[in-house]
């Protein structure tokens, strides 16, 4: 039986590669997006005694690079069966009259706007089929806000919103929609934030253990390897240090 075919966005890193990892050893075949395509490449390498690997290079952003990556899939990667939007990013950790409207629009652009390009271009295909799943990497942070995450908070409660409007629109088409969110997980995403500074990214995950990328993969994979008529809509995964977005156990 031919194993799905998986596309993940934000592959080069944390989340994404972890999966792509874990769905590699499984023989799923991969379509591995990002916009570092040295990474890409040596991903590529890799996995490819394991299974079938294509690499795409854009900007989630980019409506453009989107829509023309998904078109210039070869006929052998063009029925996408998963797609996986994990690509995301958190800039900046300020108070709202105080934030950097740069730090807003890459937010934006990539949390949101990313998403939806993503599935806009992908979706009319697994309608054709009438199947297909969609799982969107959202964040504690889309349900419960924390101080000077305003913009960042805004854009995962985008996501949680957007989730359950796709399980509506999608499911006369037969489509399975998840949304995973994370709490604290130990990736570059706090390094990303800081702009680069790895002692403030470092305090962030202090006196108690987090999640790693690996966690959230194995849920993942759990999440796309359930029977047919299963679907885990909604999952909120949580470090057991962690209660709520604010509050963490440390030593």
């Amino acid at each position: 039986m031919k194993k799905p075919t998986v596309l993940i966005t934000g592959a080069t890193a944390g989340i994404g590669k972890a999966t792509a990892e874990l769905l590699a050893e499984d023989h799923f075949n991969l379509i591995i997006c990002g916009r570092r395509e040295e990474r890409l490449k040596e991903l590529q390498q890799k996995f490819s005694s394991k299974t079938n690997v294509l690499t795409l290079t854009f900007d989630v952003s980019k409506k453009d690079e989107v829509f023309s990556a998904i078109k210039s899939l070869p006929d052998d990667f063009n029925e996408i069966d998963v797609l996986i939007n994990n690509a995301g990013n958190a800039h900046g950790l300020s108070k709202i009259q105080d934030g950097d409207v740069e730090d807003w629009e890459m937010m934006l652009d990539i949390n949101v706007k990313g998403l939806l390009y993503l599935s806009r271009a992908v979706l009319p295909q697994m309608v054709r089929q009438e199947s297909g799943h969609i799982i969107n990497i959202g964040s504690i942070a889309g349900i419960d806000v924390y101080e000077n995450g305003n913009v960042y908070c805004a854009t995962k409660a985008a996501v949680d919103a957007l989730s359950k409007g796709m399980r509506i629109d999608l499911n006369e088409a037969g489509i399975k929609v998840s949304e995973i969110k994370p709490g604290a997980v130990d990736t570059e995403f706090s390094a990303v934030r800081f702009k680069g500074d790895k002692e403030k990214a470092d305090k962030v995950y202090e006196g108690f253990e987090p999640l790693v990328a690996r966690d959230i993969a194995e849920i993942i994979h759990f999440v796309i390897t359930r029977p047919s008529h299963v679907n885990i809509a909604d999952l909120l995964v949580l470090p057991i240090a962690q209660a709520s977005a604010t509050k963490i156990h440390r030593k």
